[in-house]
């Protein structure tokens, strides 16, 4: 079936309208009427060619959620009008022992929603930024917000479990002090998520401008990390830090406000390295520094029905497909509070 889509031919182009093939449905396949699609900073890297492999005519998007318009003979959790999206992930091997364990985002050969090798035309994966996407039953998820939150829903399928997951992998709660690093896309959702899970949160920003916003969001605390003395007031006092902030930065600054045995979660992805950390940062308290990449299918339905029970969703801007180079640039800009998400009805006008 052939679908109106938002693309990019090359790295050095704009994106721009196209005409995208989707697969028949199979007997294990889902196709979904793509009502929004959210607008991720790892599309802006992956269609510029900032990230290596990028495979062209290339349709970014994996924050989707839509209504079901068919599903294949032998579907059993979804059906027709059921509210649903899909993130990152639309295919793994579903045997290694991290897919037995539900952990897919780790799986060696998970196949992304855009540029991941399919055999369906033209050869990979393309994403949400268009009408129609058709994805297997396991990779589907199941949607209980209002129906009138759904386009502030997208975000929670890559934002949302990006900064849910470590957070419990990393056990937040009760009693912990924890640090959102950035409050962007995925900070503004971390602060929510972590107020949410009982922790007194702590939000660090380079802008003052952002001060009141963060603690609209639920934190606590605000630092403005230019700021040392107030850099300095929280020194081995945090539990965990979540950093969200996808540019190269100095590590250091953050890794001496945890306390001993605390841990620093990357899960901001800069296009060039972070200057690497100095060692006694992290040896002299037993710290540790790790990352961690979205979560695996059942974790990203924990995180829906988490959202879905708290009234939580993505603070967003609505935009025209038309307008997405537009938000790009302000993307870089940092001119957006805090994740704009596409109006998929704007594909067919």
């Amino acid at each position: 079936m052939t679908v109106k889509a938002f693309g990019a031919y090359a790295g050095d182009k704009p994106l721009e309208p196209m005409d995208i093939s989707r697969r028949s449905v199979g007997p294990h396949d889902v196709r979904i009427e793509i009502v929004f699609c959210g607008v991720c900073h790892s599309d802006i890297h992956q269609v510029r060619s900032e990230w290596a492999g990028t495979l062209y005519p290339c349709v970014p998007g994996h924050e989707i959620v839509g209504r079901v318009s068919s599903v294949g003979a032998h579907v059993t959790s979804h059906q027709v009008d059921d509210l649903v999206g899909v993130g990152c992930i639309v295919d793994s091997c579903k045997r290694c022992d991290d897919c037995s364990d539900g952990l897919e985002n780790y799986c060696d050969h998970m196949v992304g929603t855009y540029n991941g090798p399919t055999p369906d035309a033209p050869g990979h994966t393309l994403g949400g930024y268009s009408q129609q996407i058709v994805v297997h039953e396991r990779y589907v998820l199941r949607i209980s917000h209002p129906e009138e939150q759904l386009a502030a829903v997208a975000p929670l399928l890559c934002a949302g479990i990006t900064t849910y997951s470590p957070l419990r992998h990393w056990n937040v709660g009760p009693g912990h002090k924890v640090g959102v690093v950035g409050i962007g896309g995925l900070g503004h959702m971390g602060i929510k998520l972590a107020n949410a899970m009982g922790a007194h949160v702590v939000a660090f920003t380079t802008s003052e401008s952002k001060r009141e916003a963060a603690k609209a969001l639920g934190a606590y605390e605000v630092v403005v990390s230019r700021n040392a003395d107030e850099m300095a007031a929280h020194i081995k006092s945090l539990d965990f830090i979540l950093n969200t902030v996808a540019a190269p930065h100095d590590l250091d600054a953050f890794l001496v406000l945890l306390k001993r045995d605390g841990t620093m979660t990357l899960v901001g992805a800069p296009a060039t390295p972070h200057p690497s950390p100095e060692v006694f940062s992290l040896i002299m308290k037993r710290r540790s520094l790790a990352g961690s990449m979205i979560g695996g299918i059942p974790e990203t339905q924990e995180m829906l029905d988490f959202c879905a029970e708290h009234g939580i969703v993505a603070d967003i801007e609505l935009i025209r497909a038309d307008g997405i180079n537009e938000a790009y640039e302000r993307m870089l800009k940092g001119d957006v509070k805090y994740r704009f998400v596409i109006d998929t009805a704007s594909l067919a006008a």
